[in-house]
């Protein structure tokens, strides 16, 4: 498997880099990995390799570029994190996932997968007409903008224990989002991280098998 480090060029001329993993042969169809708050992690780079050993053209922007080069934290970290997560403009973020989405269209159709931040992104990019099907993995902050609806195909995993996303969140987002929502028993959030204290195996392992069947359903 090759992997690189990548410059994109936005729309708008900002240049952001992109985590880049290739898949042996020709790629069932191209993919966006987004972070979560901490930015590009070893966790990130390590989930956007194991989608291209799926077969994908796997593309991790780095969304923090454009407030600050090469931002990655530590989980421990939260405070920073969500006052880095608060200097970044909606519309901006859709335009730097949109030159991601426009590097991994030679492969074809393009889907994203998104983490935490990442996963409420990864909907954002849906809404804007980016994407050809998205994930979403405990995501709140899609509860903000109900009333814009993705363009495509979505699904939506959150934990049953996510302290971060109260219940009532993820039920306004399960009647306003006509996707697939899976609330996984016993994970919390960030269950998908195997650097976290949080990672369940349980719910995160069969959550990757639904999220690549549906990407190979909605992609190839």
């Amino acid at each position: 498997m090759k992997t690189e480090f990548v410059t994109l060029t936005a729309s708008d001329g900002h240049e952001l880099e992109a985590y880049v993993a290739h898949p042996e042969g020709k790629p069932k169809a191209g993919l966006l990995v987004l972070q979560e708050i901490f930015g590009l992690t070893d966790h990130i780079r390590e989930v956007t390799e194991e989608f291209a050993a799926d077969g994908f053209l796997a593309v991790a922007p780095a969304m923090f570029d454009r407030i600050e080069k090469g931002i990655v934290l530590g989980y421990t970290d939260f405070e920073v994190a969500r006052e880095a997560m608060g200097k970044l403009n909606l519309e901006k973020c859709a335009v730097d996932m949109q030159a991601a989405a426009d590097y991994a269209r030679s492969a074809g159709k393009v889907g994203i997968v998104g983490y935490c931040w990442g996963g409420a992104m990864a909907d954002w990019a849906a809404c804007h007409g980016s994407v050809d099907a998205g994930v979403s993995y405990y995501g709140r902050a899609t509860v903000e903008w109900l009333d814009n609806h993705p363009t495509c195909p979505m699904f939506y995993h959150y934990g049953e224990r996510d302290t971060l996303i109260p219940w009532q969140t993820i039920e306004k987002i399960q009647r306003k989002r006509k996707g697939k929502v899976r609330i996984w028993g016993g994970a919390e959030h960030g269950f998908n991280c195997k650097a976290r204290p949080q990672y369940h195996k349980a719910s995160a392992m069969p959550a990757r098998e639904l999220t690549l069947e549906f990407f190979i359903e909605h992609l190839t």
